[in-house]
Parts: structure tokens; sequence; C-alpha cells
């Protein structure tokens, strides 16, 4: 075999995700984009909004010598200060600007994160369902991920969560508003769950972090709020990016920031800068980080993003189906109305709707809809989804 046998595996798996977006290429070129009504990739549908645009143009226009040069790896002291700066205000607690570092998106970030402080065999507990790349962003350094399921509603199980606490355990990794879900974990909860982990950290005689993924903490309907983590534990990570509040995935932006009053800080904070190097990363984008620096708290208008879910909503509950009314992200995960999701996936498939099957987020009996789309999209896809539907009740 010309490559390794691990990574052969990985691709004969493969990401559902992946999958269905190459089939949805497939239809497309078939059936004509207008006729393929394709839910199966979160890509953000939406243009940058207009500042971004501007903070671009100025940046370009104001360059100056090694302005694409190497920076310290941490990122550009001046852009690491004004990210913290707003997450002061964002999390509550006074966050330094040596408290962040500038990474290559949310994946970016939790790769650093978990190359700082994962030994061989350490395991990261992870609420399900989840985003299907953890698995292997754990596994990338050695350690394992253990999976533990959520309440009915998708929220945390905190019980749950303290049972499968053991010797080997090293942190926990939470992504709230939640991908495929779009639940968001309550203040009380993450309260509760930094109490588990900070007993469970005492009785071990080891530290335990919570690691927050929150790409998605703009994108919150209904008044909804995302709780601060780090006043819930101070033994916290969390791992972002700009990729869905400002429509630039591609862009490749993000940071990982530590609590201040972590016990550890300065150690892991030099160990990720470290490892936001030897990974290969060396430092984040140059250009994007001078031109989010003057857009924190900026995004997309989240009101169109409203106005698309409430639209999928009310067509499929119309429909029959079941599902829980997602408070934040641009993700739907109703249930499957047979266990076999794969099954139902590819009869939706026949009517050229493509979605994602809940098994590939460790979700069975569920799949995921991402509804950042245009609502031509979700309107003309509603009769497909009814007669798939009555087909199997």
């Amino acid at each position: 075999m010309t490559i390794a046998s691990k990574i052969n595996s990985i691709m004969i798996k493969s990401s559902w995700i992946r999958k269905m977006f190459e089939e949805g290429a497939r239809l497309k070129a078939e059936y004509g984009a207008e006729n393929v009504f394709d839910f199966s990739l979160g890509n953000p549908n939406l243009p940058p909004p207009e500042k971004f645009n501007q903070a671009l143009r100025q940046t370009v226009e104001q360059e100056g010598p090694q302005a694409h040069g190497y920076m310290p790896q941490a990122g550009f002291p001046q852009v690491r200060q004004a990210v913290a700066d707003y997450l002061s205000r964002e999390q509550q607690v006074e966050v330094s600007g040596s408290d962040i570092i500038m990474t290559c998106g949310a994946a970016g970030a939790l790769n650093v994160i978990f190359k700082a402080i994962l030994d061989p065999q350490d395991e990261v507990i992870v609420p399900t369902p989840c985003f299907v790349e953890y698995s292997f962003y754990v596994d990338n350094h050695g350690g394992k991920l253990k999976m533990v399921p959520t309440a009915a509603d998708f929220t945390l199980d905190l019980k749950a969560i303290a049972e499968a606490v053991g010797p080997r355990t090293k942190a926990v990794l939470i992504n709230s508003p939640n991908n495929p879900s779009g639940q968001i974990y309550s203040a009380q909860s993450l309260a509760d769950l930094g109490g588990l982990l900070e007993d469970a950290g005492r009785r071990l005689g080891r530290t335990i972090y919570l690691v927050s993924d929150e790409p998605y903490r703009k994108i919150i309907y209904d008044g909804a709020e995302v709780p601060s983590i780090f006043k819930a534990y101070k033994e916290s990570i969390i791992a972002t990016s700009y990729s869905k509040d400002l429509s630039i995935p591609g862009e490749r932006i993000g940071f990982a920031a530590i609590c201040p009053e972590a016990t550890y800080k300065q150690d892991v904070i030099g160990a990720m800068t470290l490892t936001n190097r030897i990974l290969g990363f060396v430092n984040a984008p140059a250009l994007m980080q001078r031109v989010v620096a003057s857009l924190q708290g900026a995004s997309v208008d989240i009101s169109i993003y409203k106005r698309k879910r409430d639209l999928l909503c009310q067509g499929l509950a119309e429909a029959g189906y079941e599902f829980v009314t997602p408070p934040g992200a641009f993700y739907l995960f109703p249930r499957s109305p047979i266990a076999d999701d794969v099954k139902f996936v590819k009869a939706l498939q026949e009517e050229r709707i493509l979605v994602v099957p809940g098994s590939g987020f460790a979700g069975p009996g569920y799949f995921r809809i991402a509804f950042c789309v245009d609502d031509q999209t979700i309107v003309n896809s509603m009769e497909g989804f009814k007669k798939v539907l009555a087909r199997f009740k």
C-alpha cells in the first residue's frame, strides 16, 4: 500500500458531509443546480458584511514594510489585544492580549490546543451529537475521543459526563451553539459542569480542561444568549473562528484563548505558541489578522438566517417532521421517521434533497439540514420532504 493504512481506513469511511457534497455536484451536473436542494454543507451563503470589505481594502492600502512577513507565532500583538478587549466584554472576565493565540481557524485552534495538552491515550469527552472532525483532531495528537449522550433536547447530560470521567480524562470538549443540533448550553449547566470537573480534577490529582468550540457564538435567535465559559470554569480554553459570523470560512482565521485565571496559564500559552509553529501553521494569516482586528463583534445580518430557520421549521412541522427548534447556528437536526437514518437520507436523495445522516455526527436516528442556503432552495424542497416522509409513515 502506498499510503498509511490509518489514512486509508479514514478515506474508506470518509466524512458523510463530503460524500453528500460530492453527490450534490453530480446531481447538479445532471439535473441543473436549481433542481437540486443541497443542505449538506455548512458553507455560509451570505456575503461578508460591508465592514469587512472596507477593512480589507483599507488594510491593503495601508500596508507597510514586512506587511506579509513572519510575526510572533502567537500573532500580531496589536491584534491579540484587540481580540482580548472584545473577549473581555463577551466573557465578562478581564482578558489580556497575552491570553490569545491567533490561529488558522477554529480547526487550527483545536489542533493547537490538543497538541499542547494531550499525552498518548489521554481522553477527551464530548457530548453527542457532535462535529465529525473532532475524532480526527483528538486522534492527531494521540488522544482518544470518548462520546457521551445528551438529553432528548440535546442539552448537557451531566450524569453521563460524570460517569465518563476517569483517570485518563484530560478535557471535555463542548460546542455551543452546537453543530449539528443548534442547541445552546445554559449558564447553569456550564456552571454545574465546571463544578463537576473541578471536583473530578481534585479527586484524580490532575487538571481537566474544558475546551469550548464557539464558531457559531454570534449566530443566535429569539433573544438567546451564549453564556461565558470563562465565568463557568477557570480551567477553560476557547477555540473559535470568524468563518461563520463574517462568512469568510476560506480565509482560515480564528483564535484560541485561555481563561486568565487558569492555574497553569503560562505553561499552556507557551505550549500553544509552540504547537502553532510545529504543526506547520507557523502563524495565522497576516493579512486576515490585521483585517479582523477592526471587526471585533461584527457579523453578517443574523436576521436573514433566522428567516431561513423559521421558513424551514414551519414547512417541516406542517409536513409532520419532529425536531427541536434550534436557538443557534444554521442547522436543523430532525428525527428520522425510521431508525435507519442512512436509508431515510438516501430516500430524500431520490428527490434530489441532500442532507447528512445523523450517524455522521454520532447521532443515529436523526439527520442534519444546513439551512445556510437561498430561500428558494428551502421553499422548493418542501414537496420532496413531504413525499418522502409519507412513504415511511
